[in-house]
Formats: structure tokens, C-alpha cells, sequence
């Protein structure tokens, strides 16, 4: 079943809705991603152009000579990754409002794959109220934690 799903960058600046057909997504390891994202790997889902719709366009960066990536030129959030003669693209899983409904179903770019990342269960978990210095700093700032 096509659900209607929307998401966005941290300021607000840039938002989208898109038409997602199913809950497949991927792990890009590539390094031109871990660059472009500052992190080990980057999660993706491919979707058609054709069921993007923007509120407020990004900005667009000629990440290599046959692809750009979007992405919000005030906050930098990272959006997008495509080609610009295919059909799809890819959008950050981190981008969507709620990016729990994907899952990984492979991983691209497996050269570059930092394998100490990729299996993290049993490392200690601490949740952001845990972290007292932390939480003071939000409450006097704002009154809240963030979503």
C-alpha cells in the first residue's frame, strides 16, 4: 500500500511529502556518502522523483561528475542523493518524520564498510533524560527536551 509520508530538514526550511510504497531501505558505505554525511554510513530510501513534492526546493550540490546531492544550504541537513538522468532518488531515511517504519534490506558500498559499526547491540544505551548536564541545558533554555 502507497502511504503518504513527509520530512524535512532541522530548521523547517525545506519539507516534502512523498508517495512510499514499502519499507525498504539501505545503508550506503560508499565514501563519498561517509563525506558527504560526516558519518560511517548513510540510510537511504529510493523512491521516483515523480513522488517527491517540495515545499521550498534545497540546494543542490555536483557531488561527483555524474551525481548531486540536496540538501538545506541554512541548516545542512542532508536530503538527497540522485543522478540527474534517472527516474529516482534517494532520500534520507533520517530526513522523514518518522523514520522508524524503514528497514535496511542491504548495504551498498560494501568496500568501504566499517564493520565496528555496523553491530552495536550490547553497547551500554543511555537516553537523553539520563544525561542530567544535558537536560538542564534544554530546560533552562526552552522548558523541554526536544522531540
Amino acid at each position: 500500500m502507497v502511504t503518504e509520508m513527509t520530512g524535512g530538514c532541522t530548521c523547517g526550511k525545506i519539507r516534502y511529502s512523498a508517495d512510499i510504497a514499502n519499507d525498504e531501505a539501505y545503508l550506503c558505505h560508499c565514501r563519498m556518502c561517509q563525506r558527504a554525511s560526516g558519518n560511517v554510513s548513510l540510510a537511504m530510501k529510493n523512491v521516483k522523483k515523480a513522488d517527491v513534492r517540495w515545499e521550498g526546493e534545497p540546494d543542490y550540490y555536483q557531488s561527483s561528475p555524474i551525481a548531486r546531492r540536496g540538501f538545506c544550504s541554512t541548516c545542512g541537513t542532508s536530503l538527497t542523493f540522485e543522478f540527474p538522468d534517472s527516474a529516482n532518488m534517494d532520500l534520507t531515511v533520517a530526513s522523514f518524520d518518522d523514520p522508524s517504519r524503514f528497514r535496511p534490506v542491504h548495504h551498498f558500498g560494501a568496500e568501504s564498510i566499517h564493520r565496528a559499526w555496523l553491530n552495536t547491540q550490547g553497547l551500554k544505551e543511555i537516553r537523553t533524560e539520563e544525561h542530567q548536564g544535558l537536560v538542564d541545558r534544554w530546560m533552562k533554555t526552552v522548558g523541554k527536551l526536544p522531540d
